[in-house]
């Protein structure tokens, strides 16, 4: 019989789900962070150097610095660094099509709202599902590049992500 609880391998499987638990939050949170500026000041920023119409060597290049700057605290490798870019990369060029698609839907939603002089109430539904679904595929395609971000690093880089996480959540 151990004396220690914490000694048993259920609570070392317990920190380790935890562990990548958390740092899946930490690389989603930073996956977030780079889609959401584009959006992060309104209409017509991206004339003014936001991510919306970034071209994809600029994009690339953010993501990069991003990246570094996100591993920076948990001494992860050039090759990490580089894996995880890529990974995120590739997300950020398929969410690039699905942003335009969106655009789309918008447009065609404000057009039965304002421009019609009816209202059809059955297109808008269907615009909704259609956003609905295309939101859908876009968190789901976020999640794998976050699981697949999360593979590249150790089980204790991740632990770093999920506290540093933690601090930044704590302090507001």
């Amino acid at each position: 019989m151990r004396d220690n609880p914490q000694d048993t391998p259920a609570f070392s499987r317990r920190w380790t789900v935890a562990g990548i638990a958390a740092a899946m939050i930490a690389i989603a949170g930073a996956a977030l962070s780079w889609h959401g500026h584009a959006h992060a000041f309104g209409p017509g920023h991206h004339r003014h150097g936001g991510w919306e119409q970034t071209d994809a060597e600029t994009m690339g290049k953010r993501i990069e610095a991003m990246t570094a700057y996100r591993l920076a605290e948990i001494d992860a490798t050039p090759e990490q660094k580089s894996r995880i870019a890529t990974i995120m990369k590739g997300a950020a060029n398929d969410l690039a099509s699905l942003r335009e698609q969106g655009r789309e839907l918008r447009r065609r939603s404000a057009q039965l709202l304002l421009a019609a002089p009816t209202i059809d109430r059955a297109q808008l539904e269907a615009l909704r599902v259609q956003q609905m679904q295309l939101r859908d595929t876009a968190s789901r395609r976020m999640l794998q590049a976050r699981a697949d971000a999360a593979e590249v690093l150790t089980p204790e880089q991740r632990a770093k992500l999920a506290e540093r996480r933690l601090r930044r959540e704590d302090r507001g």
